[in-house]
């Protein structure tokens, strides 16, 4: 691939298909440097990043509520309105709240997510992997992407959310709309607006039936936050929606871009394949610091803020790349080797801080289970294509479609 060359366009096609050498110059030559075509501060150092989410109080995470800015990359004029109703929308998500409201929020959902209520559901994943591993086996091939690391984890987090068996492709179809969110182009508005509100039609009579007779459910547990005046409905429709989107979205990337690891770097194959149950715990740390499901997060500046000499002033934008603070060579050995026996790993695919992943746990459990099943039965794997593509996200690192084979 052509080295990429360092313009202002983060969703250049080079980009996008190989962030690791844009993103990883950027944080030698220029840790903390300004987007002139975007207006915002892009960090790539692992220090920086780790500094920022233990400084919760001096980025602020509500994004949408309080960006004086219009959106980047630019929007239709006539999509105004549209982009009034998303900020609407994602101002509403509990990881758009800072504390004190943040950590309130948090509180409804946290119980639910602890890791033990989460290896309860190892057996139920086990299962979902071998009965996918099977019939992929008996067709001979598969996309994992499409029979393996979509379905997996929509089936996890609908069974969590008691969402109906029936129900569960229209979700993801409204998930895949819902992901226009970190693309890049200008009509982009006319589909998020579609997902959104096809979410909040959806959950809508489901949140009502949890009211009137509340489970054990995850959509109960916020809908109880209702009830404890802690959140309005309008924010347990789209902390709902929030959390089937990323319930599943994460560990879909997780699940491709480790299996992609592993076909590119054999030898990482065979060293799984010698003892899948012992090393899939630190296989799937390496995945998720090697090539992380997402790429980037975005905050506010709440006051002005002196970093590496740059003057980051209040309410300026800010996008710190995990990307490229897992590959930094001040903290990782041999940072772009994918080497499964990597220890210790404290890579930030989850983030830091009092904005940890909720869904941290589940996405590990889900990896480790599917990259031992792959290692205990398919000797051999490889791709099934020439060419892989990637979708134009700013914020997701996701592969449209990763074909392979075992002979």
């Amino acid at each position: 691939m052509a080295i990429t060359t360092l313009t202002d366009d983060m969703f250049a096609p080079d980009v996008i298909a190989d962030p690791y050498t844009y993103y990883g110059r950027l944080r030698d030559e220029d840790p903390v440097h300004w987007n002139e075509e975007y207006a915002l501060w892009v960090l790539t150092r692992h220090e920086d990043v780790v500094w920022m989410t233990r400084h919760h109080e001096l980025f602020s995470s509500a994004v949408f509520r309080n960006d004086p800015l219009p959106p980047y990359p630019r929007i239709q004029e006539t999509d105004n309105a549209l982009y009034e109703y998303v900020r609407d929308y994602q101002g509403d998500q509990f990881i758009q709240f800072d504390r004190p409201e943040h950590l309130e929020m948090r509180k409804v959902v946290h119980g639910y997510f602890t890791p033990r209520a989460m290896e309860a559901w190892r057996g139920f994943v086990k299962d979902a992997v071998k009965d996918l591993l099977d019939a992929a086996e008996a067709k001979g091939s598969m996309d994992i992407m499409k029979d393996l690391a979509t379905p997996l984890p929509v089936l996890v987090i609908a069974q969590m959310m008691g969402v109906p068996k029936e129900d569960r492709g229209h979700v993801r179809h409204l998930a895949e709309l819902l992901l226009n969110i970190g693309r890049g182009e200008a009509d982009r508005m006319t589909p998020l607006v579609e997902g959104m509100q096809g979410m909040v039609d959806y959950v809508a009579p489901l949140v009502e039936e949890r009211l009137a007779n509340p489970g054990n459910d995850f959509i109960s547990v916020l809908a109880q936050g209702e009830k404890q005046g802690i959140l309005t409905r309008h924010q347990v429709l789209v902390n709902t929606s929030l959390l089937l989107l990323a319930g599943h979205e994460t560990t879909i990337n997780l699940l491709c871009n480790g299996t992609l690891a592993f076909i590119n770097n054999q030898d990482q194959w065979e060293l799984l394949k010698e003892d899948p149950a012992g090393r899939a715990k630190k296989a799937t740390e390496e995945c998720l610091r090697y090539d992380s499901p997402v790429k980037s997060i975005q905050r506010l500046a709440s006051d002005d803020i002196e970093l590496r000499g740059k003057l980051l002033r209040k309410n300026d934008r800010i996008r710190w790349f995990i990307t490229a603070a897992n590959r930094d060579p001040l903290v990782f050995d041999r940072p772009d080797t994918f080497d499964i026996a990597r220890d210790p790993n404290p890579h930030v695919a989850f983030g830091n801080g009092v904005h940890h992943c909720l869904g941290a746990t589940l996405a590990r459990l889900e990896g480790q289970e599917v990259f031992k099943a792959l290692a205990e039965r398919f000797p051999s794997l490889h791709l099934n294509t020439d060419s892989l593509h990637y979708q134009p996200s700013i914020t997701f690192r996701s592969v449209t479609s990763l074909p392979v084979v075992w002979n």
